[in-house]
């Protein structure tokens, strides 16, 4: 029974590695459009929001999961660690849980979010395991990453569940240096005048 189990699992690797890196998201260049969930952690907790919106111009790690898994949850934790070391370049992060049954799923976040200690990434549900259309979104990819700022994406991680390990997450991590340096530490005069840009889109169900 062990060896049979033991060798599902080698044809399952070999399966993922055959098939290559999962493409998700949007690429480097893309905006990310704006789209709104609702919290299930955070100061928002229990209303709809974009994150997207309010961070503007500001740099942001923006995470889309189907799964509270414990890498993810060790993501999340350096994520907590990277708004604290880079609170002078305002940066943002969030995580973004795709669900067809927000209402399920709520409780489960909190939970998950406590195990792992969480202080400063906030959690949503968006209401359709697809995700916002507009970020392309694969449905392989269990984690999608992306690294944005000046509304432009710069780098994008996509994870198949179970390839979210050590050295991806510490790779992910790294990165968020090259969404920090030498950004504005205030909302453009753009945006400012130009709100409907970052207007929210209510594409996920139950939200109206």
């Amino acid at each position: 029974m062990v060896r049979t189990v033991g060798f599902s699992v080698l044809l399952f690797a070999a399966a993922a590695w055959a098939a290559g890196p999962v493409a998700s998201g949007l690429r480097p260049g893309q905006r990310p459009g704006p789209y709104s969930s609702l919290v299930s952690v955070g100061p928002e907790r229990g209303q709809a929001h974009c994150f997207i919106c309010a961070t503007a111009d500001r740099p942001a790690v923006i995470v889309f999961a189907r799964t509270l898994s414990d890498p993810l949850g060790k993501l999340a934790r350096g994520l907590d660690k990277a708004l604290a070391e880079h609170k002078d370049a305002e940066l943002r992060a969030w995580i973004t849980f795709l669900s067809d049954d927000q209402a399920a799923l709520d409780p489960q976040v909190v939970q998950w979010s406590q195990k792992h200690s969480l202080q400063r990434v906030p959690l949503s549900v968006f209401e359709d395991e697809v995700g916002p259309p507009s970020y392309l979104l694969h449905r392989e990819a269990d984690v999608t990453v992306l690294l944005a700022v000046q509304q432009k994406v710069v780098r994008n991680f996509a994870f198949r569940s179970g390839e979210l390990n050590d050295q991806r997450i510490a790779e992910v991590l790294g990165a968020i240096s090259q969404i920090t340096k030498k950004t504005p530490s205030k909302v453009t005069e753009n945006t400012k005048k130009d709100p409907e840009k970052n207007k929210p889109n209510y594409t996920g169900r139950g939200r109206d």
